[in-house]
């Protein structure tokens, strides 16, 4: 809608996760070369990212299998993990386009196993990705630890990578899964972007999509890092709908008065009320408010608090 308006190519701040959008943050930098060793020859056989939600991880994940040699891994995605209570091997089957109607879980198991035979027989590795696996019963995740079990001699011919919110790390350390928790290793927890990487990340994606990166004021981008704590998704619905308000006011460049006039319309979406007290967005939140007269906390109020 407002494309021509500001000269982009496409829109800047898509929600959908946008693997050449990524800004490479030096956390995110950490994440991808994680999960690459992960599935490296080197690597162990089971790999867990972790991160809130709208922190990057699935926009990780995409990068990182534009960059995979598909010459020697064979790789299987599970996108959805609802509904995972009972046939596990039915999902595992299906990421990897094998037949699965008409068979028992003893059947689609023999069926697994040779398939991972057959690729190692190959000079392939095999390789399951499931995200967001929070969801998984502890049940499921038992599963897919019996399915590292299948070898050839020192060889492991499955690694599995495990992206999921903070709740996987909880699910994770129940004394029931300490099995699987012990085959893991690599472990990283991605989190938000800190207030310098807020300003490179939007200057980034503006320019990506073929705008101007000074589209956005210094100070009105630090009122997207104080509003959304550095959480890549937020960032990108407070800096879309800025965007969109700008369009309808018929200005090119968003201006701190712009930000905050278009981000009092936000008071569900794009605004990340959890770690308010974070130190960092205290001490934005205090600049601004020395250097503009505004008192961010009282113009955007956690709605819990002020309901007490």
């Amino acid at each position: 809608m407002y494309l021509e308006h500001y000269g982009f190519k496409h829109a800047p701040f898509n929600l959908s996760p946008d693997p050449d959008c990524l800004y490479l943050s030096s956390k995110h930098r950490v994440g991808l070369s994680m999960l690459q060793y992960g599935l490296s020859e080197s690597g162990g056989g089971l790999t867990v990212i972790t991160g809130d939600v709208g922190a990057g991880k699935t926009t990780l994940l995409r990068k990182m299998l534009q960059t995979l040699d598909y010459q020697r891994l064979n790789v299987g995605v599970i996108n959805n993990t609802m509904g995972f209570e009972e046939h596990l091997i039915r999902w595992v089957v299906s990421a990897f386009k094998l037949p699965y109607e008409d068979k028992d879980d003893i059947a689609l198991f023999r069926l697994f196993q040779q398939y991972l035979i057959d690729q190692y027989a190959r000079g392939k590795q095999t390789v399951l990705i499931v995200d967001e696996a929070q969801n998984l019963l502890a049940k499921s995740l038992e599963e897919l630890r019996l399915l590292t079990n299948i070898n050839a001699e020192r060889d492991q011919l499955l690694k599995i990578v495990l992206l999921g919110q903070p709740e996987l790390l909880a699910l994770l350390s129940k004394p029931e899964l300490s099995q699987i928790a012990q085959r893991v290793s690599v472990e990283y927890h991605l989190e938000p972007l800190n207030l310098d990487d807020t300003h490179h990340y939007v200057r980034h994606r503006l320019e990506v999509a073929g705008g101007d990166p000074e589209t956005f004021s210094a100070k009105a981008i630090d009122v997207v890092f104080y509003l959304s704590g550095g959480v890549p998704r937020l960032i990108n619905t407070l800096c879309d709908y800025a965007l969109l308000y700008g369009f309808a006011n018929g200005t090119v460049k968003i201006s701190f008065k712009s930000l905050l006039e278009s981000a009092q319309g936000r008071r569900i979406g794009g605004i990340n009320h959890h770690g308010r007290n974070n130190p960092a967005r205290r001490e934005v939140g205090k600049i601004l408010a020395d250097e503009e007269g505004i008192d961010l906390d009282a113009l955007f109020p956690n709605p819990t608090t002020a309901q007490q």
